[in-house]
């Protein structure tokens, strides 16, 4: 099951199509879904997430929070909505590009995907633009 959450005046385009996608992109990893809920907010909201639970003072554009027992894909997904709209732009992206990228990072890290060394984030950075053509060609 997936929940989608708004704590900012942004909407996913397609709830519906984000959903079968990330579904797929379990099932493509030889996982399956258990419950996972991602929160749209704006920096300020996800600052205070930060700060609180991982002590760090700067902004970020997702942070998640595991809940995987085995092979069941489980967590809590918050994205600053703020942070993509400026990575795009950083970026010279498109917005919902970008979306579906930081969208599909919180899940490939509860796959087991890591990205702290240089090796890791290639990896990690392979595996979104391989899943993100999987929302062009099924969509």
């Amino acid at each position: 099951m997936i929940d989608y959450n708004y704590e900012t005046d942004f909407l996913l385009s397609s709830e519906s199509s984000f959903t079968q996608w990330i579904e797929e992109v379990i099932s493509s990893e030889g996982k399956e879904l258990g419950e996972l809920t991602y929160i749209f907010c704006n920096d300020e909201y996800l600052l205070d997430i930060n700060q609180q639970y991982l002590k760090h003072d700067d902004l970020t554009d997702i942070i998640s929070f595991d809940y995987t027992e085995g092979n069941v894909i489980s967590g809590d997904i918050f994205i600053s909505i703020e942070r993509v709209a400026d990575n795009a732009t950083d970026l010279n992206i498109d917005f919902e590009e970008e979306l579906k990228r930081v969208v599909i990072h919180g899940v490939l890290h509860y796959c087991g995907y890591k990205d702290k060394s240089e090796a890791d984030a290639t990896l990690m950075r392979s595996k979104e633009d391989e899943k993100i053509q999987m929302f062009h060609v099924k969509h």
